[in-house]
């Protein structure tokens, strides 16, 4: 079936929506404003926007490729079991809350509460990558996944806010700096990633490069800090390794 293009102006969101659910083939969605829920619970298909949709785009996605040509308004993949999201702009707040799986790219910066909630199990575990800076709160409750800040125009600044990490009990974050995040909470744990660190997360970053049109290998050049849970931290007992 044909690609399907909607210019979505002034339309209600509902109508909108209703739309891009009921097309059994790809979207193309033009002039967007601020529309929310765009792609939420969606698979199988493609979703391209042209402008700046509303909160909770690609809320519950479960498969669906979304692309945005522009910036993203807030909880851009709430709870997403699978699929990828792409933005060319800024994301606001909450960027991937209670993610479960999929990708999420951001060019430029993303808002407070990046990856809050993040949680993995078994071969689902979510991947955030952000090129520029995020707010506070960065990874906060984190139960799993992968979180990288590049940190891209930042000069070698720190380019995360307060409180990174706080409840931290699963996954992984790396944030591209020559400055260490200071004030870290008692259950998170801090070191330079090594190579083989890195070369862990070469493949994502060079996804990142390739889709922006950025140099992946220069990239992965910078220097590198390594956040993990403390295993002695006390919400690690509360989850079971399958869980987190």
């Amino acid at each position: 079936m044909s690609e399907l293009e909607i210019t979505a102006g002034l339309m209600d969101f509902k109508e909108l929506n209703r739309m891009v659910k009921s097309h059994d083939g790809d979207v193309l969605i033009d002039k967007c404003y601020g529309q929310r829920y765009i792609g939420a619970g969606l698979g199988g298909k493609s979703i391209r926007i042209n402008g700046t949709p509303g909160n909770a785009m690609g809320a519950y996605l479960d498969g669906a490729s979304i692309i945005v040509r522009g910036n993203a308004q807030d909880a851009v993949g709430d709870t997403m079991n699978d699929g990828e999201i792409i933005i060319h702009g800024n994301a606001g707040d909450a960027l991937g809350y209670g993610m479960r799986g999929g990708s999420i790219f951001v060019k430029g910066n993303s808002g407070y509460r990046t990856g809050i909630h993040m949680k993995e199990y078994q071969d689902r575990k979510p991947l955030i990558i952000v090129g520029g800076r995020v707010g506070s709160f960065l990874g906060e409750y984190m139960a799993g996944g992968l979180a990288i800040v590049l940190g891209i125009g930042a000069g070698g600044a720190l380019p995360v806010g307060n409180f990174t990490g706080t409840g931290m009990h699963g996954g992984s974050m790396f944030i591209r700096s020559d400055v260490e995040p200071a004030r870290l909470p008692k259950q998170v744990t801090i070191e330079t990633a090594q190579d083989e660190d890195i070369l862990s997360i070469a493949p994502h970053v060079s996804r990142f490069a390739a889709i922006f049109g950025f140099d992946g290998k220069e990239l992965l050049k910078g220097n590198f800090f390594l956040l993990r849970p403390n295993a002695k931290n006390p919400y690690h007992t509360l989850y079971t390794p399958n869980l987190r």
